[in-house]
């Protein structure tokens, strides 16, 4: 998730232990680097040539890094986008395969474009997480899953207002993260949605089936490579709606993402997809303003308003 800084882990040298247990190889120093976003991230130099990405949090959430690992390996199973190898996961670290960060470049959004296109007709089988013993968070928030699995074209609106949205703004209520106006016209679009908005190309659009989405796609999570092709990282990968992966990419900016959505639609064209962008990011809005309080919770009204029309 965008804003969410580094938190308490293990030292260097401990981390480095637990990656050589999982490793089966001596490593070397661990070497911090960015991108662990709510936990520590190391780079480090294994004794049999390897180089691995490790990240720790101490205290995570149960099957936080399994659920992370799962959803590394969901995506790489469509073989539609390329991910980092998972090396291994316990309680609270991961260990993956490093991979050389690069520039941005028109022709890597380009192709991440169409490998997205290729993913998003990728069918889940049900909507939210695939395994229901692993949960889904956004960053450090947990994501319900419905106790009954719903699958069907017709269950998105229903499912998204239910078991994604409501949960969230009450979070985002009770912590002062959103004001009762706001929390309101959030509730007002919940209702049209509940209520069939996927009805006739309505609030939601026409039906969509469960895709297999990245989940958190802001531009944090793709990491651009020296080889000439991006990596998704740190996903919530999951049964959902393509346009949501879109629409986030959209929310906090992204490398030529023009060139990467003009791609995309060249193999898998979206009509209408501009008037639903605040529907789809209307999600991460919500965690934001229960991470960070009411300024993101003033946006989240005003992206209820403007997906109402």
């Amino acid at each position: 998730m965008a804003g969410v800084t580094g938190g308490p882990g293990r030292s260097g040298e401990g981390v480095a232990g637990r990656v050589a247990a999982l490793t089966g190889s001596a490593p070397g120093q661990a070497r911090p680097v960015g991108g662990g976003d709510i936990c520590d991230a190391y780079r480090i130099e294994l004794a049999d040539g390897r180089t691995v990405f490790a990240k720790t949090l101490a205290g995570a959430p149960g099957g936080f890094f399994a659920a992370e690992a799962a959803g590394l390996e969901l995506l790489r199973s469509t073989g539609a986008v390329a991910v980092p190898e998972v090396i291994g996961a316990e309680a609270d670290v991961l260990v993956l395969e490093w991979v050389e960060p690069g520039a941005a470049s028109a022709g890597q959004a380009e192709r991440l474009g169409r490998e997205l296109a290729a993913l998003h007709s990728s069918p889940a089988p049900v909507w939210g997480g695939t395994d229901p013993a692993l949960p889904v968070h956004l960053g450090s928030v947990p994501l319900p899953s419905p106790p009954e699995p719903l699958s069907g074209a017709e269950d998105w609106p229903a499912f998204h207002a239910e078991w994604r949205l409501l949960p969230l703004l009450r979070r985002a209520v009770d912590g002062g993260g959103i004001g009762p106006g706001d929390a309101r016209e959030v509730e007002r679009l919940c209702e049209a949605l509940a209520s069939g908005g996927a009805a006739g190309g309505g609030v939601a659009g026409l039906p969509q089936p469960p895709a297999v989405v990245h989940g958190d796609l802001w531009s944090g999570n793709v990491l651009w490579s020296a080889d000439g092709r991006a990596r998704l990282i740190d996903p919530a990968a999951q049964g959902g709606h393509p346009e949501t992966d879109l629409a986030v990419l959209e929310l906090f900016g992204c490398p030529h993402l023009e060139r990467l959505l003009a791609a995309y639609e060249e193999v898998r064209p979206l009509p209408g997809r501009r008037g639903r962008v605040p529907l789809h990011q209307l999600q991460h809005l919500l965690v934001h303003a229960v991470l960070f309080g009411s300024g993101y919770g003033a946006r989240c009204g005003t992206a209820a308003r403007a997906a109402l029309g």
